[in-house]
């Protein structure tokens, strides 16, 4: 599978040694998320333009959603559900950071990924001065591409994907976040991040409401 779908497992309430860290620790504004953003900030930075907080953040914010989005969308198809109230992360840069969980179990997406977890790191955001659509739309944009891939790797699961996720983009967290225009995904905002380039002139994603 793709790295971002990949995740080691861990018995139920144990605490692996370091370098695990409680994913808690990020999903909320604190020291462990603000060190995140900053390290985003610094990488942005290295392509020579003066990298606003808030481009930061919306990049990391949409890092972050991918990752936990990923595994727990590939469960779901699956009927189980990832438990992110035990998981534990390393917090490395560059791609899918290593993930841990406890043995998933049957549940519902809903209460423990989009309420969860997202709804965390949603509130957190806002302290970046990320706007509402900005972060709603990073959700959107994350499950679309976890679901996507995931059709890739796993063609068979295509129906199920699609009925899944279908139900998912109805929930009010992310309804009305995109179009779909000759059935390609169009979220309505963006994420920013063409705005690290110098002069604010860097290349736009693919489903940017901006292209």
């Amino acid at each position: 599978m793709n790295p971002f779908f990949a995740y080691d497992m861990h018995a139920a309430g144990a605490e692996p040694a370091a370098p695990w860290r409680a994913l808690a620790e990020v999903l909320d504004d604190g020291p462990a998320l603000r060190d995140r953003v900053a390290r985003v900030r610094t990488v942005l930075a290295a392509g020579g333009g003066d990298v606003e907080l808030r481009v930061a953040a919306s990049v990391a914010h949409l890092g972050l959603a991918a990752r936990i989005l990923s595994p727990a969308l590939a469960l779901a198809v699956t009927g189980r559900v990832a438990d992110y109230g035990g998981a534990w992360w390393q917090p490395e840069m560059g791609g899918a950071f290593p993930l841990s969980l406890p043995e998933p179990q049957p549940g519902s997406f809903e209460s423990a990924v989009l309420n969860g977890p997202i709804a965390r790191l949603d509130h957190a955001l806002d302290a970046f001065s990320v706007s509402e659509p900005i972060r709603r739309g990073n959700v959107a944009s994350a499950l679309n591409g976890a679901a996507t891939m995931l059709k890739v790797e796993h063609p068979e699961w295509t129906s199920e994907v699609d009925a899944l996720v279908a139900g998912l983009f109805a929930h009010p967290a992310l309804a009305g976040t995109f179009s779909c225009e000759g059935g390609r995904f169009r979220r309505r905002s963006c994420c920013l991040i063409y705005r690290a380039a110098p002069g604010r002139a860097g290349p736009k994603c693919g489903d940017c409401v901006l292209t």
